[in-house]
């Protein structure tokens, strides 16, 4: 049997530095970027930035409102990010300039 040409995988089955998990990014790690999403959508590309903002959020909640475990910047991305969304919302369905009385 030949196993990675005599480098067998009984002995070393991870590496040193790779021992954390690799399912993703962290509730905390998703708080802090859905937090800096709602914010710079609230300056440019309100529309996609504040849904990434509501959905990093609610990953980092954990997909529920139940339960203490929820931590500020998740807390404030996933509401500054529904409002960044209505705003942009509102900014796209609103009268076209150019157009009103003047």
């Amino acid at each position: 049997m030949m196993a990675s040409f005599g480098h067998g995988t009984r002995r070393h089955p991870r590496t040193r530095g790779r021992t954390w998990s690799r399912s993703g990014p962290d509730r905390a790690t998703l708080g802090i970027i859905g937090a800096i999403c709602a914010i710079a959508g609230f300056f440019v590309l309100g529309i996609v930035l504040g849904p990434v903002a509501m959905v990093c959020g609610w990953l980092a909640m954990g997909r529920s409102w139940a339960g203490g475990s929820r931590s500020a910047p998740a807390l404030v991305a996933l509401i500054l990010g529904a409002i960044d969304t209505l705003l942009a919302l509102v900014w796209l369905a609103g009268p076209t300039p150019g157009y009103g009385m003047f």
